[in-house]
């Protein structure tokens, strides 16, 4: 009786998880699913509320079309208007030339999601203080709502654990009990039966056990699937990577002890995508005098009689698939290397301190204020901000989110 009843409880606590699973999950995808995807693919053209940018605001979208219809034109846009239909027709003359994106890789749920983050946003009171509008307010919505369901996953471990634990606890209750069943109280056996003795007889019915099975089945597949994911989420981080370099050249000594700007060696940062691998002659502009007799520098020697490149190993390298410029982050963003490269003036050898993916990218776009300081490109974007109350710009309000920015 007392295994049929561990194997109720256990299918019933499972059932509960799978419930609280389910909901959070069709909550994430009426709100905050259609909150990341606004913020990732309509943000940089369209407000949230009235406000229009490249394209008109879509505060009450949804009583100027019917559903079926906006996700037909989210889906191809230019299709509709030369089919003729009218509404579609009459908004492209409202803001031609411009056409709109299409999105044909959205899925009616996905279209539906971001429909009912519009109209719920707009039916939400409006904040007395902080971003209430553009792609600021976006950047902190989208923020809260990984919070979220970084909370609802917490939960869910949360409640795993409990229901481990209380199995266990139960499981050795009906250890105590077997073990009290299987002999006598009242024979002189039982005082004379080790305790351990009597566990190790008894493990063999806890072996047998369905409840234990299910519980022991159910906790090696959430290891293994955490691990599985685990790895399948490492792939392609090189995190820490830090190579033997040919020439022992020491960041920790030039960039930090005799402070030699990076920009000094890395010509091409501020002007150029690749930050450029210093050349011997840039190397030779010190070492001509200085320590020419070390072993490490006369290797620099021996290239250039040989008339042969320095073979450096690269250390943080970035996928084919994705484009990124030195200069327009340095030179027009005004980061420093330290941002993306970690404290470079302290490492002896130098290694990749952050991760590269387009998560980490993503997030600093995200929380990175737009430097339009003495730049003319950004004076009405700011100017229209500041107009709607919001005190900062981010990378992400200026189409930091979309795609074609870092894929081409």
């Amino acid at each position: 009786m007392i295994k049929r009843a561990l194997s109720y409880f256990l299918w019933a606590a499972t059932a509960i998880v799978l419930t609280i699973w389910s909901s959070t999950s069709s909550f994430a995808q009426d709100s905050a699913k259609g909150e990341k995807l606004f913020t990732q693919n309509c943000a940089s053209c369209h407000n949230v509320g009235e406000q229009k940018l490249i394209g008109p605001g879509l505060k009450g979208v949804d009583t100027r079309h019917d559903e079926a219809w906006l996700i037909k034109w989210i889906k191809n846009p230019a299709g509709m208007v030369a089919s003729g239909d009218e509404a579609a027709v009459k908004l492209y003359d409202q803001f031609k030339p411009t056409m709109m994106t299409a999105f044909g890789s959205m899925s009616d749920d996905d279209i539906k999601s971001i429909l009912a983050y519009i109209k719920e946003k707009n039916a939400a009171p409006e904040p007395t203080t902080g971003p209430t509008g553009g792609g600021g307010g976006q950047a902190v919505a989208a923020a809260a709502g990984d919070q979220s369901s970084g909370f609802f996953s917490v939960v869910l471990v949360a409640l795993l654990v409990v229901m481990i634990l209380m199995l266990a606890a139960l499981l050795g209750i009906l250890g105590v009990l077997n073990r009290l069943s299987s002999v006598d109280p009242n024979s002189p056996e039982a005082e004379k039966i080790p305790f351990f003795a009597r566990l190790k007889e008894n493990a063999g019915k806890l072996g047998n056990s369905p409840a234990f099975r299910t519980g022991a089945l159910l906790l090696f597949v959430l290891l293994a699937g955490k691990a599985t994911l685990d790895g399948m989420y490492g792939i392609g981080i090189h995190q820490g990577y830090a190579p033997k370099q040919p020439i022992a050249f020491s960041h920790k000594l030039h960039a930090g002890e005799y402070k030699i700007d990076c920009n000094y060696c890395h010509t091409g940062v501020n002007k150029g995508k690749q930050a450029n691998i210093p050349s011997a002659n840039i190397c030779m502009n010190c070492h001509n005098s200085v320590k020419a007799s070390s072993p490490e520098i006369q290797k620099i020697y021996r290239a250039i009689e040989k008339d042969q490149p320095i073979e450096w190993i690269r250390v943080h390298n970035l996928p084919d698939l994705a484009y990124f410029n030195h200069s327009q982050h340095v030179n027009v963003g005004g980061l420093q290397c330290q941002q993306c490269h970690g404290e470079v003036q302290t490492m002896e050898v130098i290694e990749q301190r952050s991760t590269l993916t387009m998560g980490w990218c993503i997030d600093c776009h995200r929380k990175t204020n737009v430097n339009s300081k003495d730049n003319k490109y950004y004076d009405k974007l700011v100017e229209l901000h500041a107009s709607k109350g919001v005190k900062e710009m981010k990378v992400a309000d200026i189409g930091g989110l979309e795609c074609s920015k870092c894929h081409y």
